[in-house]
């Protein structure tokens, strides 16, 4: 299996993402998106070479580039927002995913005609069509956006469109993510990395080499004390840096249904929920690309589900081969040929 594992991660390295090492160059999501939105709010820093690490049934079978760098994850984020929500679902702080979200965190921008019905999972499938402004940015900066898994928009990115019913529209819309996050720091009352830091990375047996920060002037006070609201990826800076390996620990616990070391981190049913399709977007679940009919990547299970953050980094995990996958600065044109070159790897040794 070495010998195929091994072409795997060559076929990565040959294929490194497209974008500049170095920030100062061509790097990033906001630089295609038009005026005023093309611009950074809040810290970057430049990324390593094409890293990752495989492992089967939580046994590491490869690890190449810098596994322990971290490096920004961008929309993998979102996941860890998804995960977040799990954690505050177990705790009874959000018992319902289908209530509006008014209920529990009025006053934030959810209280309007059009918002008042948006719920908690709307937001979670991105099918909200929330309408406003988080932190500045109005959620018309991702109008109209294409993403590589879902049917091209019939218009031109940053056009403003007309909204449909909160639940009957998919859209992949970082500021509505935002805004979702900002619902979730209300809803927790405490920053949400220290929540992630305590309820998953430390159970889940992840380093303290991370970091989740926001745009520099995403702060508000709550009960006396100041937060920043984290964003869902690092579209306009900010987000989670993460290396690797700490990445894995969070995709092998997602993969053994939320236990570590024989302790529950994240309930079963939350995890089902993740990946339960969309009504409207089947290849979408909260917050999660899902390979169903095995339309996003067809060379691999349609149990498989991903974290996909541009760049592009990606979080694989795959219950059938019990198998958990981290690449990072990937050319996503060559992502499917490289799952396949590992899935035949695995699959050649477990017949073997």
């Amino acid at each position: 299996m070495q010998d195929d594992l091994q072409q795997a991660v060559q076929f990565a390295v040959d294929h490194e993402s497209l974008w500049d090492r170095h920030v100062d160059g061509a790097w990033g999501v906001h630089v295609n998106d038009p005026p005023p939105w093309n611009r950074l709010l809040g810290p970057v820093h430049d990324r390593g070479p094409v890293s990752g690490t495989i492992a089967l049934d939580g046994r590491v079978l490869t690890a190449w580039g810098e596994p322990d760098r971290a490096d920004l994850t961008f929309s993998v984020a979102k996941m860890y927002l998804a995960l977040l929500a799990g954690v505050a679902h177990d705790r009874g702080l959000l018992p319902d995913v289908d209530e509006p979200v008014r209920v529990r965190v009025p006053g934030i921008g959810f209280d309007d005609e059009h918002n008042a019905a948006v719920t908690w999972a709307q937001l979670l499938q991105q099918t909200s069509e929330w309408q406003g402004t988080c932190f500045g940015l109005s959620e018309q900066a991702d109008h109209y956006r294409a993403v590589n898994f879902a049917a091209p928009p019939d218009g031109k990115k940053g056009d403003r469109r007309p909204l449909q019913r909160p639940g009957t529209y998919w859209e992949y819309n970082d500021v509505r993510i935002n805004q979702l996050s900002l619902a979730l720091l209300y809803l927790f009352r405490q920053p949400l990395p220290e929540v992630f830091r305590e309820a998953i990375m430390r159970p889940a047996g992840a380093s303290e080499n991370w970091q989740w920060v926001g745009y520099d002037h995403a702060w508000v006070e709550i009960d006396g004390r100041r937060m920043q609201s984290v964003p869902g990826g690092t579209h306009w800076g900010g987000g989670m840096s993460v290396s690797a390996n700490d990445q894995l620990k969070v995709a092998q616990m997602l993969l053994n249904d939320g236990v570590v070391n024989g302790r529950r981190i994240l309930s079963r049913e939350w995890i089902a929920r993740m990946r339960t399709p969309c009504a409207i977007a089947p290849f979408y679940g909260y917050l999660v690309w899902l390979n169903t009919d095995r339309k996003i990547f067809p060379s691999v299970p349609a149990s498989s589900y991903f974290g996909v953050g541009a760049g592009s980094s990606f979080t694989w995990i795959e219950p059938e081969r019990r198998m958990t996958v981290i690449v990072r600065w990937l050319n996503p044109v060559a992502a499917d040929e490289f799952f396949g070159l590992v899935l035949n790897a695995v699959d050649a040794t477990c017949i073997g």
